[in-house]
């Protein structure tokens, strides 16, 4: 491991002036003079009361340079605007450590803002329409608990004339995002949700506007002010829950970003050390790591050995223990020792950045069900519309006082609201639910795909095995037996030796004996390619390992691949090597059968290789010496006999045959384009997950479906009802309001 030297505890400081970094919290405005200058989101630490804010801004504010410093106490963030020519972020944050706070970039402000902003508002429309509701329902209430003749004409028109103008906020500000999207849409020629909304509000305030200036005229003497209040906040209440949900899927994706470091610390040759943006590391840095920090990027540890925390990736709690050479995941947590690590992958190659990526491209994504679902929408509101036409046309026959009520009960019960999120509310909750187990979704139908697929192609190396080879058994040979008690004593004594060698199997060797004790000195060492080590030990003794017949002259035995131990010509010692496979491998494949899913393994190795993997896990349809091309025509077979296919694969020869299958999966560790091609990535490596990932997409289909049913079996039985003149304005804002309730915690369920 190279030597590291000393860093200063604020060296990590000078990362933040880097002009990469500071665009990722900082934005550029224009002064007053028409000067350029940044205006930086901090995120605090270390605050106990509103003093404290005082005490930064006047730290902060002392800064030459510094034009003003805005902090929040409960947020716990600072926004500073600064003079790029007279000072830089790092004598921001130096000025906030120097009182005895923390202080950090805060790249994800921006968003922040505006969530916060839209909840804001969202929360305030929500507010005045429940408030107002209360005290117009507080008014009306005379009017349905007097008998007749008891409520003075003078004092009816005093409550109907406060119940208009506690009901103008609610139209005004309350209702404001529904009329604005109605005439949005309008605007583009086209029907969406917020049309009939916007004219049940309209008509009804209209309606009852009249009837309270105009007793006895055009519109009668009722007025639904109560039911126009109460319907609006149903509504916005509603909104309000899908808003809640929608940013918890933002802050979930700030969260994983928030898990990368913003320093890291790059080794020179000279074994020096200097604090880097983690955007500036390229593949082949070694990078010094400290307890408690984040992997900054993919790649392999060198020399020494940690624990890993990557709950992030695979949703495994327990750490992870990593030795010499093993591969390390950007974003997981150093939690053993300090170590180096030679950087492989960065920036969107790593499987972190893959991962974000997939997540914030899930959740924007608008999946089949839910487009068929939109495109039902405007025909449904066509026939809407024509219904509470028709019903007005016929109610002003039969008792003209009831029809405008019966038009607007119409346009309100049958809001396709709860349609139109019966399938995307399931389906983001479950995509939700798959990634904190370990699998990403990239495609939002794949979801559908997964719970109905029929056959399951997998590909061997890589997928069911791990790309790293396992000692399975060692044989001593009768002069092995003479000088070795046990076979482990062989194998110790061949580990050291292979630790000496960077070939696939010399280091599957020294893996299963990593523990053991050297019997002496090993010297002269040498590595003849294509043959194996020669050493000599303590004694003068050669040693070989390697071929049989590098070792004695004699051909090895065919099949499992074979590492030979002897010393001075005579061989003493096989050991057999074979694929290791992915933990619950077999289980998994076997838990996929028992729900009558058909399972093929695809794999270029040789026959004989192909079966003894079969053996190993259980699988009868195994064809081996497959090329991508064979592999394609192999899928492409079943799908012709009428199957739905899945591919689980991670090479890049296994790109094809992912974007030609229904569903495809990737390994979390496969290459890039695998991954990109793939619907879903397995993150975890664990084919477990992809058992339990199936299972949560039929899960989800059911909720779906449920949904579904209920949005039909709903509108079936109130249409009616609201053209017979049996469900008043304020009781049909209150069934619309609570199907979309009763559509959205349906389906949070799919996350579980």
């Amino acid at each position: 491991m190279p030597a590291a030297t000393a860093v200063p505890l604020n060296a990590a400081l000078t990362v933040v002036d880097d002009p990469i970094e500071q665009g990722r919290y900082t934005r550029w405005v224009s002064g007053a003079a028409g000067e350029r200058l940044g205006e930086s989101s901090l995120q605090l630490s270390g605050m106990t009361c509103a003093a404290c804010a005082g005490i930064i801004e006047r730290a902060v504010g002392s800064i030459d340079g510094v034009r003003s410093v805005q902090v929040s106490a409960a947020a716990q963030r600072a926004t500073v605007c600064w003079d790029p020519e007279r000072t830089l972020p790092s004598a921001l944050i130096e000025a906030v450590r120097s009182v005895g706070y923390e202080a950090v970039p805060d790249a994800a402000a921006p968003a922040r803002a505006l969530r916060r902003r839209e909840h804001r508002q969202a929360l305030w429309r929500l507010f005045v329409a429940s408030f107002c509701a209360m005290q117009v329902m507080m008014l009306a209430t005379p009017s349905y608990v007097a008998g007749p003749g008891e409520l003075a004409p003078d004092l009816w028109q005093l409550l109907a004339w406060g119940s208009w103008l506690l009901s103008l906020p609610v139209l005004v500000f309350s209702a404001g995002p529904f009329f604005s999207g109605a005439w949005r849409a309008l605007r583009q020629r086209r029907i969406a949700m917020e049309v009939p909304v916007a004219l049940g509000v309209a008509i009804t305030f209209i309606a009852s506007s009249g009837a309270t200036f105009d007793p006895g005229g055009l519109f009668g003497n009722e007025v639904y002010f109560d039911s126009l209040t109460m319907f609006v906040s149903f509504l916005l209440g509603a909104r309000y829950l899908e808003l809640l949900a929608r940013h918890g899927a933002a802050v979930a994706l700030e969260s994983a970003l928030a898990c990368l470091p913003e320093t890291a610390w790059r080794l020179a040759a000279d074994g020096s050390v200097t604090a880097v943006s983690v955007h500036r590391l390229r593949p082949g840095d070694l990078v010094r790591v400290p307890v408690g920090q984040a992997f900054p990027a993919d790649g392999l540890l060198q020399g020494g050995a940690t624990r890993a925390d990557e709950s992030l990736l695979s949703g495994e709690s327990q750490a992870v223990e990593k030795a010499d050479g093993a591969p390390l995941v950007a974003g997981s947590i150093n939690l053993g020792a300090p170590v180096v690590m030679q950087v492989q992958r960065v920036g969107p190659d790593t499987r972190f950045e893959a991962i974000v990526s997939m997540m914030r491209s899930a959740m924007s994504q608008r999946p089949a069900a839910a487009r068929l679902a939109d495109r039902w929408a405007a025909p449904f509101l066509w026939v809407v519309l024509l219904l509470a036409a028709g019903g007005a046309a016929v109610w002003s026959v039969i008792d003209p006082a009831r029809a405008v009520w019966v038009a607007v009960a119409v346009l309100i019960v049958t809001c396709p609201c709860a349609l139109s999120l019966a399938a995307p509310a399931a389906l983001t909750a479950a995509a939700r639910g798959l990634a904190r187990r370990g699998v990403m979704v990239q495609r939002m139908d794949a979801i559908e795909a997964l719970a109905g697929a029929q056959h399951f192609f997998f590909d061997k190396t890589g997928t069911l095995t791990e790309d790293r080879l396992q000692l399975s058994a060692a044989r001593l040979t009768p002069a092995g037996q003479a000088m070795f008690a046990a076979a482990s004593l062989a194998t110790a004594h061949a580990a050291t030796l292979a630790a000496w060698s960077t070939h696939p199997l010399a280091r599957a060797l020294a893996a299963a004996g990593a523990h053991a004790q050297p019997p002496g000195s090993w010297s002269e060492i040498e590595e003849v390619a294509g043959h194996g080590l020669r050493a000599c030990d303590d004694a003068g003794r050669v040693w070989r390992l390697g071929s049989a017949t590098w070792v004695d002259g004699q051909a090895g035995a065919g099949g499992a691949a074979q590492v030979w131990l002897g010393c001075d010509g005579q061989a003493l010692a096989a050991f057999e090597l074979e694929e290791a496979l992915r933990p619950g491998t077999a289980e998994a494949l076997q838990a996929l059968r028992a729900e009558g899913v058909q399972i093929t393994v695809l794999t270029g190795d040789a026959p004989e290789r192909a079966l003894a993997l079969a053996a190993r896990i259980g699988v009868a349809d195994v064809r081996a010496g497959a090329t991508p091309e064979a592999k394609l025509a192999a899928v492409m077979a079943a799908q012709a006999a009428g199957q739905r296919v899945a591919m689980v694969g991670d090479g890049i020869n296994d790109a094809p045959v992912l974007a030609r299958a229904d569903v495809s999966l990737a390994m979390g560790q496969g290459a890039l384009v695998s991954r990109s091609q793939a619907d879903a990535v397995i993150a975890s490596n664990q084919l477990g997950d992809l058992v339990r990932a199936r299972r949560t997409a039929q899960h989800a289909l059911r909720i779906v479906r449920q949904n579904f049913i209920w949005a039909a079996s709903y509108n079936a039985l109130c249409i009616p009802l609201a053209l017979i003149g049996w469900l008043p304005p304020w009781a049909a804002g209150l069934g619309m309001a609570l199907s979309s309730l009763i559509v959205v915690f349906n389906a949070l369920r799919a996350a579980r």
